[in-house]
């Protein structure tokens, strides 16, 4: 054993019985918080003279007053079916918690304000002090033609739900919160919020017609305890088809309470495609929002464009028929076109070495990223999908406390998909949120916690981790496990750099004419399987390590790994995918 690998064995050691003493504790994940909502803490002191992300208010970099013109994009209003609404995002705060929730920074609770003429509140708004204020309600206007159906009635009375005076918490006053009492067939779609215990007055708020509304659940967490939690809510039911609009407003719930919330999601009776941008919209939404992807300095994995893979020897294989691949013409046109997902067929590298070795390595000159524009929230978003095609998947890396272990075959696979989603509002043409794709999942990243190039043109950054391609919104180390053991993702600011306003649009069903590739309906998977004996991987992996106790761990960390990390499988494709018709996972 050399006298480094000694140093590391001895540091190993010493750190875990030091924090088996528990001189050392580390911070929760922040992907656990929630299932440990008992952070108030009771002994802090006063932090209110200290600043927090949101004393700011976040606006983003870009200019975006103008757009090509057609349809109702960015126009301000829209009309729901007889309920005109509008995006409130000018609040005065009503009150503010200083600890407890994420980051233990605590969260705060406004009201909206410079409302439209004609339009009333819906609702209040929440959201955590660990990031800048950056967020909206909706607002309501009664445009329908009938009086006695009007869409839009005040609520008959106010339940209190809860006060904070209990609560050991610094707070700068004690907050009631109530739901209002909806009449017949209306329902209520946020609560409204006061510092003393006078109910407010029922001219405050509006309750929305039965018909206009859907049920929600639910999304992220802002901030609560055991007794008490406030929650963002969106429709439950979600995709490109699904009528239901997110209104913006939070829901609270008491103590361990995971019955749906006590108020309503809004739904959009009209023609979704309507208030959808055009094919010039969309270009200029591109000009303006589309990312740059850095790839990690030491990618030897690059991505290509799809036709640069198939001229450059990628071949279609039949089960049953192996031995008499057919090469792949150009944008697919061979491919099989049913949508069916089974193991029929399948895409591989070039049988000769030197070919194979060479596309392995992708084309980053060729790289363009494959739009796919799709309504959300009812019509009242758009989300834009870039996909990006690398031809190889490289192996993964883990991290064993202090000592790194390459994974040799796993990880590895035969073509790769990836992609970030911008969520823009057909309401202000605002850039509100970025999906990023993570192995089998990923994660939704407020505008306001992007980054943006220091440049004339202020686009968002995406960065692509080493060999695994998933994306992420900042550059560094993620660990995808826990205790300081998992598969390393790694990411960093490189010379090898896309602009993925380098596009093509794939498709957009509610255009009527765009042309989808041929490829874009193949369904089956983009690589062969593999299969590999993972005990003899392990064995050889773990041979590194001489602790038993960091053994037995890390095998327990690969085990866990999703199973496309756990043989050489390809991918299917993009329109194969759940999140092609639904949301985001």
């Amino acid at each position: 054993m050399s006298v480094n690998m000694g140093i590391i064995c001895v540091c190993v050691v010493l750190f875990m019985a030091i924090e088996a003493m528990g001189i050392v504790t580390r911070a929760a994940p922040m992907d656990q918080i929630p299932e440990n909502k008992n952070v108030l803490n009771k002994t802090r002191p006063q932090f209110q003279s200290l600043t927090r992300p949101i004393d700011y208010t976040f606006k983003l970099p870009i200019a975006t007053n103008s757009w090509p013109e057609g349809n109702g994009f960015a126009g301000g209003i829209l009309d729901l079916g007889g309920l005109q609404v509008s995006q409130a995002s000018t609040f005065r705060k009503v009150w503010c918690a200083y600890d407890g929730g994420q980051d233990n920074q605590g969260a705060s609770v406004y009201e909206p304000t410079s409302l439209p003429e004609g339009f009333s509140m819906l609702g209040s708004y929440s959201q955590p002090n660990n990031k800048p204020l950056f967020g909206y309600v909706l607002v309501a206007k009664d445009v329908s033609s009938s009086t006695s159906n009007v869409t839009l009635k005040p609520p008959i009375d106010y339940t209190l739900l809860w006060n904070t005076s209990s609560l050991s918490t610094n707070q700068n006053s004690t907050l009631y919160i109530w739901l209002p009492v909806a009449p017949d067939d209306y329902k209520a779609l946020g609560h409204v919020v006061t510092t003393t215990p006078d109910k407010p007055s029922v001219d405050k708020i509006m309750c929305v017609r039965s018909d206009l509304t859907e049920q929600c659940e639910t999304s992220s967490w802002i901030w609560g305890s055991n007794d008490i939690n406030f929650y963002d809510v969106r429709p439950s039911n979600r995709g490109t088809q699904a009528p239901g609009v997110r209104v913006g407003t939070f829901v609270v719930q008491i103590g361990g309470n995971s019955n749906p919330p006590s108020i309503s999601s809004l739904k959009n009776l009209n023609s979704i495609s309507k208030i959808m941008p055009n094919e010039k919209q969309i270009e200029g939404i591109l000009q303006v929002y589309s990312p740059f992807l850095f790839l990690h300095s030491d990618e030897d994995y690059f991505p290509s464009s799809v036709n640069w893979f198939f001229s450059n020897g990628a071949l279609l294989y039949k089960k049953g028929d192996e031995s008499n691949p057919i090469p792949i013409q150009q944008n697919g046109t061979n491919l099989p076109q049913d949508p069916n997902y089974d193991d029929a067929y399948w895409i591989d590298l070039p049988v000769d070495d030197a070919n194979k070795e060479n596309v392995k390595h992708g084309n980053l000159e060729s790289a363009e990223s494959y739009v796919h524009v799709k309504p959300m929230f009812g019509g009242t978003f758009t989300d834009i999908t870039m996909w990006i095609f690398y031809p190889f998947n490289g192996p993964a890396r883990a991290k064993v406390k202090f000592i790194n272990i390459k994974l040799e075959k796993i990880g590895e696979h035969v073509g790769d998909w990836e992609h970030v989603t911008l969520r823009v509002s057909n309401l202000d043409g605002q850039l509100w949120q970025m999906y990023f794709s993570q192995h089998s999942k990923g994660s939704w990243v407020d505008s306001s916690l992007l980054e943006f190039q220091n440049d004339t043109t202020k686009r968002p950054i995406v960065y692509a981790s080493l060999h695994g391609h998933a994306t992420y919104p900042h550059e560094g180390l993620v660990l995808l496990g826990k205790n300081g053991i998992g598969v390393r993702d790694d990411t960093d600011k490189s010379s090898n750099v896309i602009d993925m306003r380098k596009f093509v649009l794939v498709s957009a069903d509610y255009l009527g004419f765009v042309e989808e590739p041929a490829w874009l309906n193949f369904f089956r998977e983009w690589g062969p399987k593999v299969d590999y004996n993972l005990d003899d991987q392990l064995e050889k992996l773990k041979k590194a390590l001489l602790i038993k106790k960091l053994k037995e761990a890390f095998e327990k960390m690969i085990r866990a790994l999703p199973n496309e990390m756990l043989g050489e499988e390809g991918p299917i494709g993009p329109k194969a995918k759940k999140d092609w018709s639904g949301d985001e996972i």
